[in-house]
């Protein structure tokens, strides 16, 4: 560029000395000037160019230096350097308007930048997932709640890829062409609607998703994008469905006692001849009665464990003390059903940081429980040993163990023991008298407690319960 620029200054230095230098010739040869004068003019004008080239080249190469600092910020999207500006040069002043449009591109730019930060960050804080894509279903881009979601990897970079790569599940690829299709349709309008759904999907675990379709408005006649967001409400389906359990469960265990009551109530009520059947039917009431306010206190109870209303008195308690007082209140009921009831204590144990009284709960619920599954002449063995916790952990602290020589629980029935009114067998604990929450109240007082509950199981041969508590020493 400095040489093509310093030639053609040359050839137009050139072309304005050449003309006045032919005329001067001319002269001198017609003897009307000296050749000196030729010379001297020739000189001059020479000198006059060059200088005249060297102050244009200049003033060339300084506007064309300014010219590019400015492309060099714009492109590191910085700020340019301001210069002073002759306000008389109409280059100058281009220069300057030239300044003043870089310094607005720049902010924008920054602004942009800020936006656009801010956008990422909200999207890798939402926990909703969110798969932006374009007017052809390429996805534009996705959040990292969507590839956790989608179990996607972490590295891969989907943009530009198809939305069927995401999840193949047909119900969502479905609900996307649907969507779409409705979004393209309606955008010669001016309202977008969203379209919503509800869908369960298996990418590779089940999944309840309630998505959102949002069509993004455009200056055209079709929509530009979509923008899909995913709710996994797969837990609040859980707990609809374990409401739903609850209040069937809890309807039939109070219409059971209810009928007997109502039922040998109007039977007394009519007349009863025989002493001996009036004293039986008051003897049921009496029992359903026991029954029902039994499962009352157990609903209360239970209700505020799992909300968290229950005050705990943590206090250093003496595991084999604990353990002697429960087997004591036990040894009747277990007599009176044929079961030998044993207590194995251990000496050297330390004291478990806990509620007396819930540890009691605890321990009654369990014998009481292992008492009732299991036949008569069988046996219940009560015991404290000291051991770390479970799943690796290395505090120290005791085990209550209650094992039973019971007819057992199968495998799969084991996972579901502390869910309230879950049972083996529904005809048989009903019979018992058992409201179906022990274990469900056993499972929260110990998870206060910040100890274990195992369920050890195996058909025909008992089941044991093993409840861990961490040693006092541990909890401070």
């Amino acid at each position: 560029m400095t040489k093509s620029l310093q030639y053609r200054v040359a050839i137009l230095i050139l072309a304005v000395l050449i003309p006045p230098a032919i005329v001067l010739a001319i002269l001198a040869s017609a003897a009307l000037i000296s050749w000196v004068w030729v010379a001297v003019g020739i000189g001059v004008g020479g000198v006059a160019g060059a200088v005249a080239a060297a102050a244009l080249f200049s003033i060339w190469t300084q506007n064309t230096q300014r010219i590019a600092s400015v492309a060099s910020a714009l492109a590191g999207r910085r700020p340019p350097v301001h210069f002073r500006m002759d306000s008389r040069d109409p280059m100058s002043r281009a220069q300057r308007l030239l300044l003043e449009a870089a310094d607005s591109v720049v902010k924008d730019v920054r602004r942009l930048s800020e936006e656009a930060g801010e956008f990422e960050a909200i999207l890798r804080g939402m926990t909703e997932a969110v798969v932006v894509t374009n007017a052809s279903g390429a996805v534009v881009l996705l959040n990292g709640a969507a590839r956790q979601m989608f179990a996607l990897s972490a590295e891969t970079d989907y943009r530009g890829r198809d939305f069927v790569e995401l999840c193949r599940d047909p119900r969502l690829q479905e609900f996307v062409s649907r969507a779409t299709a409705a979004a393209t349709v309606s955008a010669g309008g001016d309202s977008y609607k969203v379209a919503s759904a509800e869908i369960m999907i298996q990418n590779p675990a089940i999944h309840h998703l309630s998505v959102n379709a949002t069509p993004l408005s455009s200056a055209q006649v079709v929509a530009a994008a979509w923008v899909f967001v995913f709710h996994d409400v797969t837990q609040l389906k859980v707990y609809e469905t374990m409401r739903a359990d609850f209040i069937t469960n809890l309807t039939h265990e109070l219409r059971t006692p209810l009928s007997a009551l109502c039922g040998y109530a109007e039977t007394l009520m009519e007349g009863v001849e025989e002493p001996e059947t009036r004293q039986r039917f008051l003897g049921i009431i009496e029992r359903q009665a026991r029954r029902l306010s039994r499962l009352i206190d157990d609903l209360i109870s239970l209700s505020s464990l799992e909300r968290g209303f229950t005050a705990l008195k943590i206090e250093p308690v003496d595991p084999c003390r604990a353990l002697a007082e429960a087997v004591d209140l036990m040894r009747e009921q277990a007599a009176r059903q044929g079961i030998a009831l044993n207590l194995k204590l251990v000496e050297g144990l330390p004291e478990i940081s806990a509620d007396r009284d819930r540890i009691q709960q605890v321990l009654l619920n369990l014998i009481d429980n292992a008492i009732k599954y299991t036949p008569r002449g069988g046996q219940v063995t009560v015991e404290a040993r000291a051991e770390g916790a479970a799943e690796g952990r290395v505090d120290r602290g005791v085990a209550l163990i209650v094992a039973d020589t019971g007819d057992g629980i199968p495998a799969a029935d084991i996972p579901r023991l502390t869910e309230r009114f879950y049972r083996v067998d529904r005809a048989r604990s009903r019979e018992l008298g058992g409201t179906g929450l022990g274990l469900a109240i056993v499972k929260h007082i110990v998870q206060l407690h910040h100890g274990q509950l195992k369920i050890e199981s195996r058909l025909r041969e008992g089941a044991t319960f093993t409840v861990w508590i961490p040693a006092a020493e541990a909890a401070q």
